[in-house]
């Protein structure tokens, strides 16, 4: 079993910073990919980003590209999203995610946190 718990979020405005963190625990971290995922109230589950384990290639969303930074610290068992110039179309719950394999596919996630809610005010 994988725990992941996310911090970091609040209300920020447009054009400002956010850092994510998601803590994990239970089986080893560094044996999984890491994504970040977003629900905007009355909307489907959106992929944001996801880094690989080992070799750590990143993919992101069209939306977020050259905005959000995904990165992990397997020796902290930590994943961050970056995320600036935020937009309020950035207002969501974000959830991080663990997978065995890199995938912008939900369902194939076997891990996720409970979300943390970010708030952007235009």
């Amino acid at each position: 079993q994988v725990q992941l718990v996310e911090s970091g979020g609040g209300l920020v405005q447009a054009g400002g910073s956010l850092r994510l963190s998601c803590a994990a625990s239970g089986r080893t971290f560094s044996s999984y990919a890491m994504g970040w995922f977003r629900q905007a109230p009355g909307k489907e589950r959106e992929f944001v980003a996801v880094i690989s384990r080992g070799s750590g290639s990143t993919n992101y969303a069209d939306s977020v590209k050259d905005r959000f930074t995904i990165s992990r610290d397997d020796a902290k068992n930590t994943v961050y999203l970056q995320m600036n110039s935020l937009k309020p179309e950035d207002t969501a719950v974000y959830y991080c995610a663990a997978t065995p394999f890199p995938t912008t596919n939900g369902k194939a996630y076997n891990y996720w946190g409970q979300g943390t809610q970010v708030t952007v005010s235009s």
